[in-house]
């Protein structure tokens, strides 16, 4: 299985967002941005996908940025790779119209990797952004794990 760019990505404004959850001041596309080494303007095109699938609250101007829309314990990394991943498919006999394998009647190769697939996702159903991010247990204050995060924010002052 491989992650596009925009999932990885993705995944890491959500962990970032969760991991500076109880700052007074919310996160920032340049903040996350500097930290990741990651062009501004493809995080911006992410953040607003992250904002329109209900993921994130964005607020601009003075003092804006971006927040989750719901508590990290309630993200799930595998619902966040289904919204964000465009094509699922293993391997192009998963998807009838790019099909062009001849021995599809006879080949069990399909339903192992569905099953390997399946496993995968189960996997990631069962940890939330919160655990990603150092262990936050729900309902407890969100620590900020990453020295990187202070960093960027004494870099904006």
């Amino acid at each position: 299985m491989h992650l596009t760019q925009w999932t990885d990505y993705s995944l890491r404004v959500l962990m970032y967002c969760a991991a500076t959850a109880e700052r007074s001041t919310p996160a920032t596309i340049s903040e996350i941005a500097r930290v990741h080494g990651i062009s501004r303007t493809h995080l911006t095109k992410i953040v607003m996908t992250l904002a329109e699938l209900g993921l994130l609250k964005t607020t601009r101007g003075r003092g804006g940025g971006l927040r989750l829309m719901k508590p990290a314990a309630g993200i799930t990394i595998g619902d966040v790779v289904r919204r964000t991943e465009k094509d699922m498919a293993l391997v192009e006999c998963f998807d009838p119209a790019r099909n062009t394998c001849r021995i599809g009647d006879v080949c069990r190769l399909k339903t192992v990797l569905r099953r390997g697939l399946a496993k995968f996702m189960a996997e990631l159903d069962g940890v939330t952004l919160a655990e990603v991010v150092g262990g936050v247990r729900p309902g407890a204050a969100a620590r900020v794990p990453l020295s990187a995060v202070g960093r960027a924010a004494r870099r904006k002052t």
